[in-house]
């Protein structure tokens, strides 16, 4: 069935044809940047002007066979359905794949575009044709090599009405960064966030877990002893150079990256020292040997049929997880991280998109690139200080797919540390849930759901319940404990007791529509 477009798209793409085929564009991850942009690629073959020729530039081999994906579907939509044989002029180049650059639709991993995309660009338009330049995680060519695939750009004005552009990216840069893509891609034409692609039900529904952990005593006294030492070097800095003071910490790295490098050499020496503790105690926090059993803790209260997403920022963090969790799901978890290899990446990726495996266990690699609608669970293992990487792991999980209910993001935060909580767009039918996890006792407290069920378990006892369903009150009380279910209006919750394929579930609903009513009253 041909998809058609969101109100929101068929807006974004008449901006674009009205800028001349250029600009970029800012949407939240999951709610259609690829049908959009295939959308205009359509739409401008159909304009005058001669043959369009299409190139896509990716970040990873993942995202590039993911966009291969996407538009062999599309164009058979297109066409009304492929027949017998039908192959579209598709090429790819990168992860391995060397297509021939002559296919109208050519895929470029950004690695293997550096050093010949914009020599085949320039070449194709002096021959007379039109190209289409689709940047995908446009933020991500602003810097370093990535740039030479715009080294056309200085000679392309005989033919600047032959050439178009779409840039692509759930959080564009701002600054000097935002002014070069701007200058080669075209300014932003259209912003699309989070909130409002939740408002307009463009995404999933989804709930965002903020889970405080503590340290244990040992590793919170190294923190302690990291942070003592940090300050000491900090203060004999601003004596020094008191224009560090007031600086955020990218600035403020930036200058100690400097320092370091200068010839004053105690002042190098310093700013090495304050760098060196800094990363110890970051490491410190994201290695936190709680997060691991607070991921295992939670994911036994969550419903045998999520299929579950785990970020991590380390390596190892994954595989310790990844050895505690296949133990207790065996055969139902997989890894995605550059030990595993290319290949046995993209194995993993097919065994969980088909459904073989339910967890997947990634480091930053799956930030981008990744596109599995039936993924309703994230859990943010380790955190991250950008506000892009939570967004695109937000996005991750609230991609929308038929009989999802919705989404939930779990974000695991060392309270008390350097660690912030992670600030998404909550509101409307998103709710935002604080818990903390108590390791002695693996369970998960908030202080009204507490409160609530706590009062409910008294009732049930008094009331002369027998042993058996005081214990099933008790059950279903430590699996909503993670969730926000008894948050639900009244209507979600007597459709789910309606639509309850067990006597379990439908206690569960059961127990969450009397919770609700007790908190209303507290």
């Amino acid at each position: 069935m041909k998809k058609e477009l969101y109100r929101w798209q068929e807006e974004c793409l008449k901006r674009w044809m009205a800028a001349g085929g250029r600009g970029m564009v800012q949407a939240a991850t999951g709610s259609g940047k690829t049908f959009l942009a295939l959308t205009a690629a359509q739409r401008l073959e159909k304009e005058p002007g001669g043959r369009l020729k299409v190139k896509i530039v990716v970040p990873t081999g993942a995202l590039m066979r993911q966009w291969g994906r996407e538009l062999r579907e599309f164009l058979s939509d297109a066409g009304g359905g492929s027949p017998l044989g039908f192959q579209p002029d598709i090429g790819l180049r990168g992860g391995g794949e060397k297509s021939n650059p002559a296919h109208k639709y050519m895929i470029y991993v950004i690695n293997s575009a550096r050093y010949e995309l914009a020599r085949q660009i320039l070449a194709e338009l002096k021959e007379g044709g039109r190209i289409l330049l689709i940047a995908d995680e446009c933020h991500r060519y602003e810097s370093g090599q990535n740039r030479l695939i715009f080294e056309f750009m200085p000679y392309i004005e005989p033919y600047a009405d032959r050439f178009f552009s779409l840039g692509l990216s759930a959080t564009l840069p701002g600054g000097e960064a935002g002014r070069f893509l701007s200058s080669v891609l075209g300014s932003r034409i259209y912003s699309y966030g989070i909130a409002k692609a939740a408002a307009l039900h463009t995404v999933s529904k989804y709930d965002i877990y903020h889970i405080g952990l503590s340290f244990g005593r040992e590793e919170r006294d190294e923190y302690e002893e990291l942070t003592d030492r940090m300050t000491i070097t900090y203060g004999k800095l601003l004596k020094a150079f008191s224009y560090l003071r007031g600086l955020n910490q990218k600035e403020l790295f930036e200058m100690l990256r400097s320092l370091s490098g200068g010839r004053d050499r105690r002042a190098a020496d310093l700013a090495s020292l304050y760098m060196g503790l800094a990363y110890k105690r970051k490491r410190l926090v994201c290695q936190a040997s709680v997060r691991i059993y607070c991921a295992c803790d939670l994911i036994k209260r969550l419903p045998v049929g999520e299929k579950i997403l785990i970020f991590g920022e380390s390596i190892r963090q994954a595989q310790e997880l990844y050895a505690l969790l296949e133990r207790r799901h065996e055969g139902r978890v997989g890894q995605y991280h550059s030990r595993m290899g290319s290949q046995a990446n993209r194995n993993t990726l097919e065994r969980f998109r088909s459904g073989d495996i339910r967890i997947l266990i990634a480091c930053r690699a799956l930030d981008e690139g990744l596109d599995v609608p039936d993924a309703s669970v994230g859990i943010i293992l380790s955190s991250t200080a950008t506000q892009r990487q939570r967004i695109q792991r937000l996005g991750r999980v609230i991609r929308k797919n038929e009989g999802k209910d919705r989404a939930s993001l779990y974000y695991l935060h060392v309270q008390e540390t350097s660690e912030d909580a992670c600030y998404l767009p909550g509101g409307g039918e998103n709710c935002i849930l604080e818990l903390e996890y108590l390791p002695q006792t693996g369970e998960f407290y908030n202080e009204s759901y507490e409160r609530a069920a706590g009062r409910f378990l008294e009732e049930v006892k008094t009331s002369g319940a027998d042993e058996d369903k005081i214990k099933e009150v008790w059950r279903c009380l430590q699996l909503g404990s993670v969730r926000a279910d008894w948050m639900r209006r009244d209507g979600v919750v007597e459709e789910k007791i309606r639509q309850a394929e067990s006597r379990r579930e439908r206690n569960y609903w059961v127990c969450m529509k009397r919770l609700r009513r007790i908190a209303e009253n507290i």
